[in-house]
This record gives C-alpha cells, structure tokens and sequence, in this order.
C-alpha cells in the first residue's frame, strides 16, 4: 500500500472552534480543517495527520498571524498538561465559542430550530473554581524535549501530577495547579515532598508495582478539604507514618481517607475506603441544605455554578407544589432534594449504590419527607412498575452522563409523556440526539447555556421541552 503524500497547508485561517476544543479552517477548495493547539483567529501553516472525505485534522507547523483573541496562559504548564486548553483565549470568546456550541449541536443535530436561545451564563471564578482534583503518582515522570535531547541521566525520576493526553503511562510532575483554591497546591506539593524523604515508591505503569498510587483532593465552599490516597499495597507502617505527616501540617484537611488498589486501573467505586482521620466526608451546604460528599459521591466540580445550574433546572420545571417529579440519574440526590420543597413527591434514581445511599442520608439529614431514591440501572429500573410504584411523574429532570440518555430511557420518557422535561446535560451533542428522538411529542420551548468549566471547551447545558 502507497503512503499518503505529506501534504501541508499553508495561510490556514481558522475562523471558529468546533468540538473538543479543535479548531476549524477551512481549505479554498472547502474541505473543513480542524487544528488543536490553535485558537479561532490564527492563520498557521499546518501538516495534515488525518485525511477523510469531507474533512481533515493538522497539526500546527507554524503560526503565520496571532489571533487578535489570545492572552497569555497563566499556568507554566498550559499545553503540556492537557487541560485548560483554551487559557490563550479571551474569557469573552470562551463564552461565545460555548455557546455557539450548544445551540449549534441542538439544531444540526436535533433538527430542532424554533427555540429560545438564552444568553449562557458564565462562571463568577475564571480559575480556582474546582472542589475536586485527581493526581497520579509515577516513578518515572514525562520528560522534556530538552531534558531527552540533553543526554545527561535524570535523577528526579519521581512525579505527582497530571497524564500527558494519549500517554497513560507518562505523567506530568505538576508545580502549580490554578484550578483548585489553595492549600490544594501546598498540599500536594507536601505529599511528593514527605514521600521522596520517606523513600517510599512510586507506582511504576510498565512494571505495575509500588506504593503510592493517587491522589485525591475535595474542597467544600468552606474550603475544608478531603484527602484521598490510593496505595498499591498495603505496607501499614509507611501508610500510617505518611498519612499521620499530612495530617499535622494542614488543618485544612477534615478528613484524611485512603483505599488499597492492587488492580489494573484508579477506578474507586469497587474499592472500600478506610477513614484515617475525621468522619469520611465532607458536608456541603445550597440554600440551607447540607451535603454529605465522600470520596465517591458525584458532585458538580463548580459550587457556584453547580447552584446556579440547580435554579435554573428548578426555574425550568415551574413546579407548582402539587407535582410529582423524577429526577433521573440523580447522584447524591442534590438536584431532587434542592426542588422538593416545591414540589410534591421527588423520586431520584442512580445505579451507583453508595451514592444512593448517600442521597438518603442527606434527606434525612434535611428532614426532607418527600425524596424517595432508588439504586438501578436506568434503562432496567424505568419500567411500567416503577412508574405504577411511584406514581405518573408531571415533571422528569434528567442529568445524565456524557453518552446521554440510553434509547430505552427515551423511549420511555417519551411513552409515559410527563407534562415537562428539563434534560441537564455536560455534552450537548449527545443531548441533542435524545432531543431529536423525542420531539414527536415534545416541544423545546429554551436552553440555557452554563460554563461550569472556564479555560477548558466543556460547557454544560439545560432545555426545556413541553409535551404538544
């Protein structure tokens, strides 16, 4: 088989931002360009690494012009790391770039014109608006160009930080994160610290051994923190000498937690978390509601946006009193108990057990009668007995992951036909097709646009649909 041709482009305008943060030029003959590490406004020269028939992906060669849109990156790790990939771009053009986005997928997707487009609503906090932060610990970190070309032996093999994108196995070693409030980078920075003196080991990904695995830092609006770190194996004497050091040096930290993963991968939810000091959990608080929030509870990363999204979604569905209402992927249950003192009945359900479990202590907790919570996976849980079970649902609230909703689910929704459906979702592509497939019967009357996620492409949305 034939090699393709080495084929460049040259004077690329790039003229928006498409998915994933790329971004789109386009050929003299029209074929669509997208390009990563750019921003909307530059003119690059490219070298093209994917060819399809109506489109092409490049790589940046050089740039010829800036775009007029750019600032300077506050994080001395921006375009290595692989997050916050749009700090070289205006906040204000962040937010235009959003939602263009949303409203764009509702209507090339979903077929769907006729709708109010509300203004999106952007984030009071531009950085250090994160709750939750993971780091992986490595024994041999990613190293530079430079550091590679050099040819002199690294000796500080050792890094606490963030994957490199597409290479699981190189991390980066993180000096300073803008994303979380600080003691976030103080705190880690001290763990990799205490560790290399206490010469303990970090986890090697080719080898599959070591000692420290992850770590995990949660933050409530009161900037209390939750630690979590994630060993390997157990070694009881370096564990309790490590975690009693971390303990001392930061008052901040309420409750220090840690799990022993000997598997293949960081996944959490089948491991058991051991609590080493405090009571296992933070307690959040939204118009004088309180949130219990462990080490694997869902909660939204933004608080500020996360209750401005609730409003919303809770403005969306116009709740009377008299309602009964389903909120479908609940998590933790905040959404469902945040409207049930305006509404009749809340049913929540969530296939994640210890969030369930989690969502009915925070109701009793509140004193909140009217919550029920149910653990399943949606598309088996949502049948015609549950429903008889629970009563026929004016209102359903949906906030599902970033694949959507599954068919059955849809299908479902749109059998039983509820009065009104407010679907919050984190991708609006997906979200767009489920919208697609339902508006037979259902009319989206507004979305809202919601930056939870400034500095990154991610932008959360909320659609209105009425039955006809």
């Amino acid at each position: 088989m034939r090699k393709k041709k080495n084929i460049q482009i040259t004077n690329l305008e790039l003229i928006s931002a498409g998915a994933k943060g790329v971004s789109i030029g386009r050929t003299k003959e029209g074929k669509t360009v997208m390009v990563a590490n750019a921003i909307p406004g530059d003119v690059v020269n490219v070298q093209v690494t994917k060819s399809k028939k109506n489109y092409c992906e490049a790589r940046v060669l050089d740039f010829v012009r800036y775009s007029p849109d750019r600032t300077d990156p506050l994080c001395m790790h921006f375009g290595v790391c692989g997050g916050c990939k749009w700090q070289n771009l205006s906040y204000e053009k962040q937010l235009e770039y959003k939602e263009k986005e949303v409203y764009s997928n509702i209507e090339r997707i979903g077929k769907i014109e006729d709708f109010q487009k509300l203004p999106i609503y952007p984030s009071r906090e531009q950085y250090n608006y994160r709750n939750k932060m993971e780091f992986s610990f490595s024994a041999s970190r990613w190293l530079t160009p430079e550091e590679i070309q050099s040819g002199e032996e690294i000796l500080d093999k050792e890094a606490l930080g963030f994957h490199i994108p597409q290479q699981w196995n190189k991390v980066l070693d993180l000096k300073t994160c803008f994303l979380q409030k600080e003691p976030s980078n103080k705190i880690r920075n001290y763990i990799k610290k205490i560790a290399l003196e206490q010469d303990l080991e970090f986890y090697d990904f080719k080898e599959r051994k070591g000692f420290l695995r992850t770590l995990m830092l949660r933050s409530n609006s009161k900037n209390e923190f939750l630690v979590l770190l994630q060993f390997f194996r157990e070694s009881k004497k370096e564990r309790e000498k490590l975690l009693t050091c971390i303990q001392q040096e930061f008052p901040e930290i309420k409750t220090l937690v840690y799990a022993i993963n000997p598997k293949g991968n960081d996944s959490i939810y089948d491991l058991d978390i051991h609590v080493f000091s405090g009571e296992g959990f933070l307690t959040e608080e939204m118009e004088g509601l309180k949130f219990r929030i462990d080490a694997k509870s869902f909660f939204q990363t933004n608080y500020n946006q996360a209750v401005r999204l609730y409003e919303i979604a809770r403005d969306f569905a116009g709740l009377k009193g008299d309602e009964t209402v389903y909120d479908l992927y609940t998590g933790t249950g905040t959404i469902a108990q945040f409207i049930s003192g305006r509404a009749k009945n809340v049913v929540g359900v969530e296939m994640v057990p210890e969030a369930i479990e989690a969502a009915k202590e925070n109701a009793k907790y509140n004193n909140i009668q009217n919550c029920r919570f149910y653990c399943g996976d949606m598309k088996d849980i949502f049948t015609d007995e549950f429903i008889s079970l629970n009563g026929h649902p004016e209102i359903i609230i949906t906030d599902p992951p970033r694949d959507g909703m599954h068919k059955n689910v849809v299908e479902t929704i749109v059998r039983i036909a509820p009065k009104k459906v407010v679907y919050v979702s984190c991708n609006s592509a997906t979200q767009a097709r489920d919208l697609e497939l339902m508006k037979e019967k259902y009319e989206v009357i507004k979305v809202q646009a919601v930056d939870m996620f400034p500095q990154t492409h991610h932008v959360e949305s909320v659609a209105l649909l009425k039955l006809k």
